[in-house]
């Protein structure tokens, strides 16, 4: 009964929204106002094989609706809405062969002035140091001297399609984001997000800092650092510098540090449970990279790049290496790569090879895609590990695509997998003018 209630709780938003959107559309001005409508529905099939030789089809089913109001005074009315389905044609890729849940259902004023917004119901929210998924509200605004603000509060929602209801995260979540900017030099931000539970204790309290600079015209610096208030540690600090001094080279470097025991706290993200294998909390990461990139041909591109790791606890790791294209005149795209992985466990030692080509035939698109990894020494009785991938892509008009991929691998967890995934996808969309008249229809 507890989770019944929770997911009418989670629905009353998205429902609300989508109410006060249609009552805020019809009430306009027909003289004044510029409707459009578009969707998009993707229905997803999928097949693989487990490691416990179970078989999983699972059918999934994507739907987007958004509507807008462009109105003649500068501001606007949009709701968006998106939903997911499934369905398991073979055994149970979960508990149930059956589950959906709602994306998302919002709906957003625009004002006129000052990039002014208010945004009520399901939302995807990315502030500073919040990247979440809530329903609540939102609002932002720019002020004078470059300043803007926002604020947002409401419940945090976890929609995984194989999300564990341990998860869902805090009862109640809010922040906000101050940034300083100008537009051709800096844009400074200091957030915080809370996060409690549904008893009121302390669940994750955040605070960070992100920075966007442009010192040179060839020159951009982006980075962010992110503080733990209930562990009293940095989770995470990372910053990169890009460099053009020429229009086909660019240069790039980059440095991040991860305390997993801070950053990991009290996750909302099933996929970074700290109680997952891949991960061991009493370690920090730190990371330095380098990178370039040549276009000097207009058919050719080459690049560079490389990344040591540091772990405090399991060793350190190099990744370096280099890739290459080049475009035939006739839709033809080869391509390659050579990386070596020189780590200090044997899993980490490896030299990994890749070959690729696309070619456009009308309306189809072909790709094969081909990468081996070369351990040093066997691991599980493995000593090369791959995955081939064949793609085909098909544009039967301008609302109707399917694509296709069909893939074969190796590794040393999983001695032969076979995955399949189809896709098709429509696209549909109208146009009215003031006076509530089809302008358009596509």
């Amino acid at each position: 009964m507890k989770h019944i209630n929770m997911k009418k709780r989670f629905l009353i938003p998205g429902v609300g929204a989508a109410v006060l959107s249609s009552a805020l559309l019809l009430s306009t001005p027909v003289i004044a106002s510029d409707v459009s409508f578009s969707g998009e529905s993707n229905t997803v099939f999928r097949m693989r094989t487990t490691t416990d030789t179970k078989v999983l089809v699972p059918v999934y089913e994507y739907l987007r609706l958004n509507m807008t109001d462009n109105r003649s005074d500068g501001s606007g009315v949009s709701f968006y809405l998106s939903a997911w389905g499934r369905g398991d044609l073979a055994d149970k890729s979960t508990s149930s062969s059956t589950n959906g849940d709602l994306q998302y259902a919002y709906l957003t004023y625009h004002a006129p002035k000052n990039n002014a917004a208010f945004t009520i119901g399901r939302q995807f929210i990315s502030e500073g140091v919040a990247t979440e998924r809530i329903d609540g509200i939102f609002v932002r605004s720019d002020f004078e001297y470059g300043i803007g603000a926002s604020v947002f509060l409401g419940n945090s929602v976890i929609t995984e399609p194989n999300s564990d209801p341990k998860y869902r995260g805090g009862a109640f979540i809010y922040g906000g984001r101050v940034s300083q900017t100008d537009k051709k030099l800096y844009t400074i931000g200091l957030s915080a997000l809370k996060n409690n539970t549904e008893d009121g204790s302390r669940y994750r309290e955040e605070q960070g800092l992100d920075l966007w600079m442009r010192p040179l015209e060839q020159v951009d610096v982006t980075g962010r650092s992110t503080y733990n208030s209930i562990t009293s540690g940095w989770m995470e600090h990372s910053y990169a510098v890009s460099y053009a001094p020429l229009s086909i080279l660019k240069l790039g470097a980059d440095f991040s540090h991860i305390n997993f025991k801070d950053y990991l706290f009290n996750l909302t993200t099933p996929a970074l449970s700290i109680n997952s294998p891949v991960w061991n909390i009493n370690n920090d990461q730190t990371a330095f990279g380098a990178s370039a990139s040549y276009t000097g041909m207009k058919s050719l591109t080459l690049a560079a790049d490389g990344k040591y790791y540091r772990y405090d606890q399991s060793g350190d790791a190099s990744y370096f290496g280099g890739k290459g294209s080049y475009s035939f005149p006739d839709a033809l795209v080869v391509g390659g790569g050579l990386h070596r992985m020189q780590g200090d466990v044997d899993k980490l030692r490896y030299t990994e090879y890749r070959v690729f080509a696309s070619k456009k035939i009308d309306q189809a698109d072909l790709t094969i895609d081909a990468i081996n990894v070369n351990y040093d020494k066997e691991i599980n009785s493995i000593k090369n590990s791959y995955v081939i991938t064949g793609a085909v892509g098909y544009e039967f008009n301008r609302k109707l695509k399917v694509r296709g991929d069909l893939q074969y691998s190796k590794n040393p967890d999983f001695n032969r997998e076979v995955r399949v995934f189809l896709m098709a996808t429509y696209t549909f969309d109208t146009k009215f003018v003031a006076e509530g008249r089809p302008k358009s229809e596509k």
